[in-house]
């Protein structure tokens, strides 16, 4: 007997009915109450104004009286029969719901055992096991329940491949296996992300615990992040692709507070970010190749406040920034590359940077050594601050487009590496050009027509 689709949006809380007698009562007098509600609309819909005395009557009156009679009892006892039906199949779902339950238990206890087995072939028939299973579960809980296990299996203790002892074949081939199977469990996500919110087997709004996991390569592309929390927060992307390309995060809360991404290719190329938040906050670029080209932030929160790039290859060529917030508070450019310019193949440009009805923030961020690329970038409408951004060291190159919004340098310190703006065009961003009689600092470059 299956269980109805409401209930699966429910919890399971046991049945709840009022006493009957109470019920009989309350329908009784709603009865009564719509009854007379009916009769008086029909009685002032007919203009009457009084009855018409019968001191006698005739058989036909009586016969109508006593099928009137009739009618009123048998109307009560359908009333009757239709509350005890319907207790009666609530009485059935709740069962049902109960048994299903219980079946959903065993097989999940089944699942839950198989991913402790030895053997890798069994652990991933658990974890097939345990996604079947939460397409089927009978309660949005018990769904969650079964993602929290999958999750809790990619956290577990894990030895990447660069720690393996060298030239230790049997370790080689277990680490491959356990790769295997933790690839299995993000490749299942990632395809119950892919289906629509309405899918029965769409898992989009529950929340993914991923905190701390180390990944070495993964498929997320194209999954949508709508509702709900999916939780980085001191992930280590280490090594391998780790692939989010065209993926959709809009509604929720992502977190990435903390990750470092060490290692490898993390690819967020084409990704939209819309409503919702995405946030690295205190995120570390150290190696590897971070790419959020054509990436599209639109809407929503993207804060890679405090966050440090030291090392890493992190590429914003071609991404548009409209309508939304994106933070760079007080981060830390000190190594690698940034590149917030043009995106091409071949050198032939495809796509350029464009900050256009965003807020885009800088403010207090350090730029000590990296080298930091808005070449071919178009700023237009919107805000771009850099207040308070310090300048002494690296190179950041700006032969970008100015042609409109707000574009703050108020308060900013250049006193090393180079800062260039010889390329530029449009209008001098507030606050960049030194007043009339005063130094230029050392390394700002600046358009002859700016300076003039």
């Amino acid at each position: 007997m299956g269980v109805p689709t409401f209930r699966r949006r429910t919890e399971l809380r046991g049945l709840r009915l009022w006493p009957v007698g109470r019920v009989l009562v309350l329908a009784f007098t709603a009865a009564v109450l719509v009854a007379a509600a009916v009769f008086y609309t029909g009685w002032d819909l007919l203009g009457a104004r009084g009855l018409k005395p019968e001191h006698r009557i005739d058989s036909k009156t009586l016969f109508d009286l006593v099928k009137l009679s009739f009618g009123v009892v048998a109307g009560a006892g359908a009333l009757v029969a239709l509350i005890v039906a319907y207790r009666r199949q609530r009485v059935d779902e709740d069962g049902a719901l109960r048994e299903a339950t219980r079946l959903h238990t065993e097989r999940f206890t089944t699942a839950v055992g198989q991913l402790g087995d030895d053997s890798a072939a069994v652990r991933l028939g658990g974890v097939h096991a345990l996604a079947g299973l939460a397409d089927d579960a009978p309660t949005r809980a018990l769904r969650q329940t079964c993602i929290d296990v999958l999750c809790a299996y990619l956290r577990l203790p894990y030895t990447a491949e660069a720690a393996l002892p060298t030239g230790d074949a049997a370790a080689r081939h277990t680490y491959l296996a356990l790769r295997e199977v933790r690839h299995t469990v993000i490749r299942l996500i990632r395809d119950h992300l892919r289906l629509p919110l309405r899918h029965p087997h769409s898992w989009q709004g529950h929340d993914f615990d991923l905190t701390n996991i180390t990944f070495d390569g993964g498929d997320f592309s194209s999954a949508s992040f709508s509702g709900g929390t999916v939780d980085f927060t001191g992930a280590i992307f280490s090594g391998g692709t780790v692939d989010f390309n065209w993926a959709c995060f809009s509604g929720g809360t992502v977190d990435f507070t903390g990750a470092i991404f060490s290692g490898g290719t993390v690819d967020f190329n084409r990704a939209r970010f819309s409503s919702g938040t995405v946030d690295f906050n205190r995120a570390i670029f150290s190696g590897g190749t971070v790419d959020f080209n054509r990436a599209r932030f639109s809407g929503g929160t993207v804060d890679f406040n405090r966050a440090i790039f030291s090392g890493s290859a992190v590429g914003f060529g071609g991404a548009t920034f409209g309508y939304g917030t994106v933070g760079f508070t007080g981060a830390t450019f000190s190594g690698g590359t940034v590149d917030f310019g043009s995106w091409g193949i071949d050198q032939s440009i495809i796509a350029r940077a464009e900050f256009c009805g965003s807020t885009v923030d800088f403010d207090g961020a350090t730029f000590s050594g990296s080298m930091v690329d808005f070449d071919g970038a178009t700023f237009s409408y919107g805000t771009v601050n850099f207040a308070a951004a310090s300048f002494f060291g690296g190179t950041v190159d700006f032969a970008a487009t100015f042609s409109g919004g707000e574009i703050r340098f108020v308060g900013a310190t250049f006193s090393g590496g180079t800062v260039d703006f010889r390329q530029a065009t449009g209008t001098a961003p507030s606050g960049l050009v030194p007043p009339t009689g005063s130094a230029r600092p050392t390394g700002l470059l600046l358009p002859s027509v700016w300076s003039a």
